[in-house]
């Protein structure tokens, strides 16, 4: 009886260990654009540590708040790639 319940369970640990893997990769095409976010749409915390979280920016395209992008694609968005420095 334990048999099928560990091969079971030995498969889903197999099937799920492709899907992070593919997760992973798909991160790796993405990078941090700053001030191209609209309010309330931010990926993370902001640059100049004002929010520690996702959906906090209270401005449109405030330069110190970002979202993920498909790499390559930030400048082209009106975005940098860097944040700016701190005030």
């Amino acid at each position: 009886m334990k048999n099928p319940v560990i091969l079971s369970s030995a498969l889903a640990a197999a099937l799920s260990l492709g899907l992070v893997a593919q997760a992973q990769a798909a991160d790796g095409a993405k990078e941090k654009c700053y001030g191209i976010a609209k309010a309330g749409q931010n990926d993370c915390a902001s640059a100049n540590g004002s929010h520690s979280c996702a959906g906090q920016s209270k401005a449109d395209n405030d330069p110190y708040e970002w979202r993920y992008v498909a790499k390559g694609s930030c400048e082209k968005s009106g975005g940098k790639v860097t944040p700016p420095v701190k005030k």
